[in-house]
């Protein structure tokens, strides 16, 4: 079941990085209009700082805290070199036995992914951009 979890990980991981390969470097400045919402930008640096701060606890055996590294999350070659950053970290960490501490953090990172995928959804359909193929498979936008 471990490798499962890991596995779907990835495959959230891949799609979040096909998303933002996708997407121009000056929608990352988007927001809803006319609705009180954050920006592109903010949602993935929740995203990174979610995987950095989830995959740091699993690695402790514990929540450690929120920290996110990416600075410049508007820079779409920052986000981009972050994104892959935390892919390794995940794929460089076995799941073979973890703790069931250890395994909340990891369905509780997964979780948050996955909600985000769901705001991004509506931030493309919101400002009128498309999805990459990926997306279209997973979530039939």
């Amino acid at each position: 079941m471990n490798q499962k979890l890991k596995a779907h990980l990835n495959e959230a991981f891949k799609l979040t990085d096909d998303l933002i390969t996708h997407l121009d470097e000056s929608s990352l400045g988007l927001d809803l209009p006319q609705l009180p919402s954050n920006r592109i930008a903010e949602q993935v640096w929740c995203m990174v700082g979610a995987r950095e701060s989830y995959l740091k606890g699993i690695a402790a055996g514990g929540w450690q805290g929120f920290s996110c590294t990416l600075a410049t999350p508007r820079d779409k070659e920052s986000v981009l070199a972050a994104l892959e950053m935390t892919y390794n970290q995940l794929n460089d960490m076995s799941f073979a036995d973890l703790t069931e501490g250890q395994l909340d953090l990891a369905f509780a990172l997964l979780e948050h992914e996955i909600q985000h995928h769901g705001q991004l959804i509506r931030f493309v359909y919101g400002n009128k951009l498309t999805f990459p193929d990926s997306w279209h498979k997973r979530y039939t936008v």
